[in-house]
């Protein structure tokens, strides 16, 4: 399995890393575009999965407040982080609620298969958002019913039916 070593990086504006041209080019030219990362700071530690994006020249990743929150990070403080090859189906883990539901309604499966891969991983992502297991398999159910209507937009997804 392809992991990196440990780098130490700080923020790039609200919601961005810039990521060591080593780190990036050792995932991207094995074919990864995206990884599983772990971040840490002052002896917290995270996981979560990242895409590795070059823009003007620099490859950067997200990071979200909620991931600066988690890990109680001030703007400009420096951290570390490390990748993991991404062994995910979809790029990100699938919750087991939304899996339970995807395997017991095989329209929906067919549905889910015909969505780009960021649409599938914003799926992921609506459902993992909630804490509750029912509310989750709630919010799957009604995805699932607006996605076999051929509702496609991503807002209206979570909307009852």
């Amino acid at each position: 399995m392809l992991k990196s070593k440990k780098y130490e990086v700080s923020k790039e504006g609200p919601y961005f890393v810039i990521l060591p041209e080593a780190l990036a080019e050792q995932f991207l030219n094995a074919g990864h575009k995206r990884a599983r990362v772990v971040a840490s700071f002052n002896k917290k530690e995270i996981s979560f999965h990242a895409a590795i994006r070059k823009i003007k020249g620099v490859y950067r990743m997200m990071f979200s407040k909620q991931h600066q929150k988690e890990l109680g990070m001030c703007p400009s403080d420096y951290f570390t982080i490390q990748f993991f090859e991404n062994t995910t189906k979809y790029g990100v883990e699938m919750p087991e609620e939304l899996e339970a539901v995807l395997e017991s309604d095989l329209e929906f499966m067919e549905a889910f298969q015909t969505l780009t891969d960021g649409k599938k991983r914003n799926l992921i992502y609506t459902i993992k958002r909630y804490k509750s297991s029912q509310t989750k398999i709630d919010k799957a159910i009604t995805i699932s019913e607006n996605l076999k209507r051929g509702i496609v937009d991503q807002r209206l997804w979570i909307k009852p039916v």
